[in-house]
């Protein structure tokens, strides 16, 4: 193909509009049950509960991909992100005994655990030196340890670096911490977090959000609606979080979109999701190990009806240490536009069972990015792009905007 133009603007025009093309879905690879919901998608219409269970229920899953590819090219072009950060658990000594985790102790119980402060210190500092941006943490409900032990915590992981992402604990954790050991409201206690040093909130603890499931999995754990409130308030005070879904145990597909239902919900009143990360259940060591796994078609289904049904969640992660790289690879042509990061060490779904590796490199990831097509770019904790400038440390990170303005 030949073009010639006469002006800029034309060029403009021009390529705005054969990008738009490009994202058009052939509409002969679509089910006739499933094109209504197609049709909906391309105008950028919010899909209903009913269509996000039409989609569950379908066996196309080539056309869940088509469908949910466009989806992620409306949203994110052929970015696909990565992060570079290091997973810390500083403890699984917990008050809790859900059902399906088997990541959680007492402190009688041989494969217990508590991290010091100085531990985690050193662990941070060698990562630090190895690029990283963010520290990811989360831990069991710890009956004894102190409110200052976790202020501690956060300001000398930030006098490590300033510039160093502390994104840390679950709802329920700050619930624990607000009502067991600050004794302070949960606005109050999330303040003297970020204070210390907290830059975000991690999205576990979601499970899915049906009272009966949560009754059979992980009973005394908070409710869903303390769940989102804590979100809510955290969103209110400006902070940012991501949201996730363990799938694949007890629930029906009724329940997983209402579960997506109320995460839609709470972002149309906050926007305060950077991102959606859904885990299959991992049973193996649990008291659920009854349960069949999650094949691979089904974490592909899981991921496409999530993207198409979270239209205002601009991105979805493929968690590769619960699916594994190859999957996770070829998740990206189901809506996936995020790889999550290097880890470097998870304990949660590899003490259920999960025999993937701990950790990955950045030249691993960005290799398996380009060879589905995609663009690899390393991002922040929010999601933006980041970049290294030329001849500096990879500590300096500057952000580069990636958003193509048509008209």
């Amino acid at each position: 193909m030949s073009f010639v133009a006469t002006a800029k603007g034309t060029v403009h025009a021009w390529f705005c509009e054969w990008f738009k093309r490009r994202m058009l879905m052939n509409h002969l690879l679509i089910p006739k049950e499933l094109r209504p919901i197609a049709e909906k998608v391309e105008a950028r219409q919010r899909i209903s509960e009913a269509d996000a269970l039409s989609l569950y229920r379908s066996n196309d899953l080539n056309a869940l991909g088509i469908i949910a590819n466009t989806v992620r090219e409306q949203k994110n072009g052929n970015y696909v992100t990565y992060i570079l950060n290091r997973y810390i658990n500083y403890s699984n000594i917990c008050v809790l005994s859900c059902q399906f985790c088997a990541f959680a102790a007492k402190k009688r119980d041989a494969h217990a655990f508590e991290r010091s402060v100085d531990d985690i210190l050193d662990a941070v500092r060698i990562a630090l030196g190895l690029g990283i941006t963010e520290v990811h943490m989360v831990g069991g409900l710890h009956p004894t340890l102190k409110k200052d032990w976790y202020l501690e915590l956060l300001r000398r992981l930030r006098e490590l670096d300033p510039d160093l992402h502390i994104k840390a604990f679950t709802a329920i954790e700050i619930r624990h911490l607000a009502q067991r050991i600050f004794r302070m409201s949960i606005y109050e206690t999330l303040a003297l977090l970020r204070e210390a040093g907290l830059g975000s909130m991690t999205g576990g603890g979601a499970e899915i959000f049906d009272a009966a499931v949560r009754d059979e999995i992980c009973r005394g754990k908070e409710s869903a609606a303390e769940w989102l409130d804590v979100h809510r308030i955290w969103h209110t005070m400006g902070g940012r979080s991501t949201c996730t879904m363990l799938y694949g145990h007890v629930e029906t597909l009724a329940q997983r979109v209402d579960h997506l239902r109320q995460l839609r919900e709470l972002q149309d009143e906050t926007g305060g999701f950077t991102g959606f990360v859904p885990f299959a259940f991992e049973p193996q060591t649990t008291v659920l190990a009854h349960v069949k796994p999650a094949s691979a078609i089904e974490q592909l289904r899981n991921l496409a009806v999530s993207r198409i049904y979270l239209d205002n969640v601009d991105h979805l992660t493929a968690y590769w240490v619960s699916m594994g790289l190859p999957l996770a690879q070829v998740s990206l042509s189901y809506g996936v536009d995020d790889l999550h990061g290097t880890i470097m060490e998870e304990k949660i779904f590899h003490m259920a069972g999960a025999t993937t590796p701990q950790e990955q490199s950045a030249a691993t990831l960005q290799r398996i990015i380009r060879e589905a097509g995609r663009e690899p770019i390393q991002r922040d904790s929010h999601y933006h792009h980041i970049t290294l400038p030329p001849k500096r440390s990879t500590s300096t990170l500057t952000r580069a905007g990636t958003e193509l303005a048509c008209a």
